[in-house]
């Protein structure tokens, strides 16, 4: 008899071997079901509630992965390439998901009659690269130089986009404004110069974009209702300081013997708060920000100066204000000089919907813009951000990358037509594999066939046929229920996401198929645990 040998901690599960790896891939198809049908123009949304109860609308693949809380450890692979498709391109997260989950759906038989997952992990990487030299010689480039042409192109990269979220009917005014937006910032681009504010009530076309800053009407104190609320070319001085009394007790520990001394100590401390005051006027600034409060006294302060002062401005929008305007943040009232002043042309308050809006605008160095977006419920807002993000990043990527190809299935179908008869020239088991890596690469205007309700069969039937005579740009046209020239529609998409969604597609699913083994440890402390022995009766505890 030999003596049994324990490795592992008892309690331990492992699997492994080809049945492990098809649980894996059964793991992620169940994944790529949950975002499915919210691929394209017709896609459905979900509504997720979570554990506190708040619920989410939303059509944007990476929301919903994240939101999804998948304990499996090969299908969080597929939410991490959502999510990096976010970071990096912006859109096109769900058709990351669905790809990598047809990859491993169509090379599944393969695995269970025994191919090595090596061999089809190579094949994947083969036709990756295929792929990936194919899109780069089918996109076209965009001409740059001719000002209007580039951003109607830009555009049509915001509104396919658009086209499968919840505000696609007015996809027209908000590619208008999303390409404004990002026309405004500067060369690197960066994001974070795009403010979003979202106000409820009002149309969706209410919703403007403003070319500087705008940001809510900070707690304010009594006193500030006179203050002017226009201004035309304002300094405007950028503190991080608190401009309030506070009880000398707070700060520190004053022994006084007679009432006189008591009397010096507040003397003292108004005197401090009033010198603050004098110096920030003196400056010339017209216009006060500050990161911390600003008391009542200095309010009435400004305001009989005809000053206008908000403090308590959350550090963004002090930093977007100071990006736009010019000057710095002080954080002391001294020696404000004009270097540190910012100036912009107009200041003005303004009533949008429930609250009021300060705005800065005709800003000298505005390389920022607000998107002040108006619309009903609040799911329906955030969804909308999300959707603007989206259409946002597209358009960041089209200038930066300026090569589009057709939307809409079409590429898809081009590249599986590729790679189908790539895969004819070759002999072995490559040839199978490639093929079946070429069927999965329809799922894409499948998936939108469907979501739309059309007969899917038919339509890729007629799609087939036209990319093998020589018709690149083909794909399904949802509109009207039938195919069409996706170039000529206008149904644009950068190639990089093209090109980011099959690498993140098939890196994933080549991490799925090369994992053999699982091995989970024993939870601690989790609802698992041993039962604790019960505790002895103490002093006065009921039976």
């Amino acid at each position: 008899m030999q003596p049994q040998i324990i490795l592992l901690k008892e309690g331990t599960e492992n699997s492994q071997g080809t049945s492990q790896l098809l649980s894996n891939i059964t793991a992620c198809s169940a994944v790529v079901d949950a975002v499915r049908t919210t691929l394209g123009p017709r896609g459905m949304d979900k509504l997720i509630v979570d554990q506190g109860g708040k619920a989410t609308v939303s059509n944007d693949g990476a929301t919903i992965m994240k939101l999804l809380e998948i304990v499996h450890p090969a299908a969080k692979t597929l939410v991490d390439i959502a999510k990096s498709q976010d970071a990096e391109v912006g859109d096109g997260t769900t058709s990351v998901v669905l790809l990598a989950g047809e990859f491993l759906k169509q090379v599944k038989p393969f695995v269970e009659e025994g191919v090595h997952p090596r061999i089809i992990i190579r094949a994947i990487r083969k036709a990756t690269q295929l792929a990936v030299e194919k899109i780069n010689s089918l996109a076209v480039k965009i001409e740059k130089s001719n000002a209007s042409e580039h951003r109607a192109l830009l555009e049509k990269c915001a509104a396919t986009s658009l086209n499968s979220k919840l505000i696609h009917q007015q996809k027209a005014f908000f590619s208008k404004m999303v390409v404004d937006a990002v026309l405004m910032l500067d060369d690197l681009l960066p994001l974070n110069m795009i403010g979003v504010k979202k106000i409820q009530g009002g149309a969706l076309e209410d919703s403007q974009l403003v070319s500087g800053v705008a940001f809510k009407k900070t707690f304010s104190y009594a006193g500030f209702e006179m203050q002017p609320k226009n201004y035309v070319n304002p300094k405007i001085a950028l503190l991080n300081v608190e401009l309030e009394l506070k009880a000398e007790r707070d700060n520190a520990e004053v022994r006084v013997e007679s009432v006189s001394e008591y009397q010096k100590v507040v003397d003292a401390e108004w005197q401090i708060l009033y010198e603050k005051l004098d110096k920030i006027v003196k400056s010339g600034a017209q216009v006060v920000l500050s990161k911390l409060p600003i008391g009542d006294v200095a309010t009435q302060y400004f305001a009989d100066r005809d000053m206008f002062c908000a403090g308590r401005v959350p550090e963004e929008d002090l930093k977007r204000t100071m990006k736009a305007c010019g000057g710095s943040v002080m954080s002391t009232a001294h020696d404000l000089t004009d270097a540190v002043l910012g100036q912009c042309e107009t200041f003005e308050e303004v009533q949008v919907g429930g609250e009021r809006f300060n705005i800065f605008k005709g800003c000298k160095n505005a390389k920022t813009c607000t998107l002040l977006l108006r619309g009903g419920a609040e799911q329906f807002l955030e969804e909308t951000e999300r959707s603007l993000h989206d259409a946002i990043m597209i358009v960041r990527r089209t200038i930066k990358n300026d090569a589009v190809v057709a939307g809409g299935g079409a590429i898809e179908m081009e590249l599986s037509r590729h790679l189908r008869d790539y895969s004819r020239t070759i002999a072995g088991k490559e040839q199978l594999l490639i093929g079946a890596i070429a069927k999965a690469l329809e799922v894409i205007p499948r998936q939108l066939c469907d979501n739309a309700g059309f007969d899917a069969t038919n339509i890729l039937n007629k799609l087939r046929q036209k990319h093998a005579q020589g018709q690149c740009w083909y794909g399904v046209d949802v509109m009207k229920e039938d195919i069409s020239d996706n170039f000529e529609s206008c149904v644009w998409e950068p190639s990089i996401i093209k090109i980011n969604a099959l690498t993140a597609a098939s890196e994933a699913a080549c991490l799925i198929l090369s994992v053999d083994e699982t091995i989970k440890n024993p939870k601690s402390g989790g609802h698992d645990a041993p039962q604790m022995p019960q505790m002895g009766r103490g002093m006065g505890r009921p039976m």
